[in-house]
């Protein structure tokens, strides 16, 4: 299922990210901010529990979160996002999955991984600016499922049909939060009309 976040605030930044003439420290600073209005609606529905706090007047009952986070950036351009899900919940682990595509298969390939554990029943939150074919998406939750995790949510900020039908077919059980969901895949695999190259706008490794 995707989930289309349509705030203002949303999509105001979205309109300046996507802009080609917005230069990589922006870039990087609206990823950080787009991710954290996605997050707060992704998690809106995670596990508390009630709590007896002292306030300087009185007992206060109140809710804790009561799940580990585990949040999972797909290299290398998820890590772009990292901060914005940090900013909102400090104490969070975060584990790394590295994923290139064979050139004969056309299929995903793990090259790295490293997962906290916390993993095993803990709530995970994969995140990739770009949800474009979906492949590597969908390796990184095979992945995360064989080690045990619990619940999964994927955070992205643009995604496109072909993308969100992969994941849906192979994983209908998770979510899909995006702040924009575009027309189609163009032949070289980029999402039109997207963002371009996220990995090279947000690291400053292609102009502008």
């Amino acid at each position: 299922m995707a989930i289309l976040i349509e705030h203002p605030f949303v999509q105001h930044k979205l309109a300046i990210i996507r802009n080609a003439e917005t230069g990589h420290k922006r870039f990087r600073e609206l990823a950080k901010e787009i991710t954290q209005f996605i997050c707060y609606e992704a998690l809106k529905t995670i596990r508390t529990k009630e709590v007896v706090v002292e306030t300087p007047v009185a007992p206060a009952t109140c809710r804790k979160i009561d799940t580990d986070l585990v949040v999972v950036p797909i290299l290398r351009a998820g890590v772009g996002m990292l901060d914005g899900i940090l900013d909102l919940a400090p104490t969070a682990r975060v584990g790394f999955v590295g994923l290139y595509r064979d050139e004969e298969t056309k299929q995903p390939v793990t090259y790295y991984e490293r997962f906290p554990p916390q993993i095993e029943g803990g709530t995970c939150i994969v995140i990739d600016p770009m949800l474009a074919t979906g492949g590597s998406t969908v390796a990184a939750l095979e992945l995360l499922k064989e080690k045990g995790a619990g619940t999964i949510v994927v955070i992205c900020i643009v995604t496109c049909p072909e993308g969100i039908a992969l994941v849906e077919g192979a994983h209908p059980d998770v979510p899909i939060y995006a702040a924009a969901i575009d027309e189609k895949l163009n032949d070289e695999k980029y999402i039109v009309p997207g963002l371009g190259d996220a990995g090279d706008r947000l690291f400053g490794t292609s102009h502008p």
